[in-house]
């Protein structure tokens, strides 16, 4: 129960963190970014330089961590971009689809076998997907692109983790994403900028901070639960959209797109129960807040763990 605890108010501080995200208006999404990834590299950095464990940060795969930057970064300007012009609950119906994607770029990237369950789930998925987006009936936007293509890159940031498996720490996986956007965003903010008032720049400052407390309570709740009690708490988003979109933005409730998302929250859950029969080692939904700051799974990887056995 703790796990639980932990991971719903996990995910309550990232609901926060997207619903700040919205209320952010006038400023370019690369400028927003920056600033946001920046203030989350602050007290990452802080950490570092506190804790006296002696690590290389080095990479072992070079290639794989910089396609896992660069997937990072471009997920992190979709969904950025997605909030501000979306009704929370619809962009968190489209992130959902993430274990769909993970489930299919795992068969040509990992080798895994998809079996009868999983298809049947990911024709589930699709279809849920196909009602949030009402083909034919509502226009499909720019920004509807980019939750898709924020969901897109959860999937492939998630491929590329498994794909390297225990060979490199947890502090490597976080710490060369949050160079990266900070580099990247850095430079295309030079030729964006806009003055930002300090309030805003405060909103911004309370969503790097909620980044890092969104990531240390989920690396908390995995560390005291089980993956199967932490991954399905990721579905209370759509409680807190749906009270953000009414109260803040004053934003209906579209029953298409709740029922969307209903779909796709069963083959969400299909996707976690036949992984867990299955015994993979991880959830799809467990990598979840790698969209944030870019961080890894929130499971320590083998490198971790022999440093602590070590320690």
């Amino acid at each position: 129960m703790r796990g639980v605890g932990l991971s719903l108010l996990g995910f309550a501080t990232f609901s926060m963190h997207d619903a700040l995200i919205k209320s952010i208006e006038g400023v370019p999404v690369f400028q927003v970014v920056f600033f946001v990834v920046l203030f989350s590299f602050v007290p990452f950095t802080l950490f570092l330089a506190v804790d006296g464990a002696e690590r290389s940060l080095r990479p072992n795969l070079p290639v794989l961590i910089g396609l896992r930057c660069l997937f990072s970064v471009i997920g992190l300007l979709c969904v950025f971009y997605a909030f501000g012009r979306l009704p929370m609950a619809e962009v968190y119906s489209l992130l959902f689809a993430a274990p769909i994607l993970i489930t299919l770029l795992a068969i040509p990237i990992l080798g895994e076998r998809v079996r009868l369950i999983r298809w049947f789930a990911i024709l589930l998925g699709m279809l849920g997907v196909l009602i949030v987006l009402r083909p034919g009936t509502t226009t499909f936007s720019v920004a509807h692109m980019a939750a898709l293509g924020a969901a897109s890159c959860t999937a492939l940031v998630s491929v590329v983790t498994r794909k390297i498996g225990s060979r490199e720490h947890s502090v490597t996986l976080i710490i060369y994403p949050l160079l990266t956007n900070v580099v990247v965003t850095g430079i295309a903010t030079i030729f964006v900028y806009v003055p930002i008032p300090g309030e805003v720049l405060l909103r911004l400052c309370g969503i790097g901070i909620l980044s890092v407390m969104g990531q240390s309570l989920m690396i908390q709740a995995y560390r005291a639960s089980e993956a199967q009690f932490v991954a399905p708490m990721q579905y209370s988003q759509m409680l807190w959209a749906m009270l953000y979109g009414a109260v803040i933005f004053n934003e209906t409730i579209d029953r298409t797109v709740l029922l969307g998302s209903a779909v796709i929250v069963c083959s969400g859950l299909l996707f976690i129960w036949r992984e867990l029969i299955a015994s993979v080692g991880q959830p799809v939904l467990s990598t979840r807040n790698v969209r944030l700051s870019g961080g890894p799974a929130t499971q320590p990887v083998e490198a971790d763990k022999h440093e602590q056995q070590g320690s």
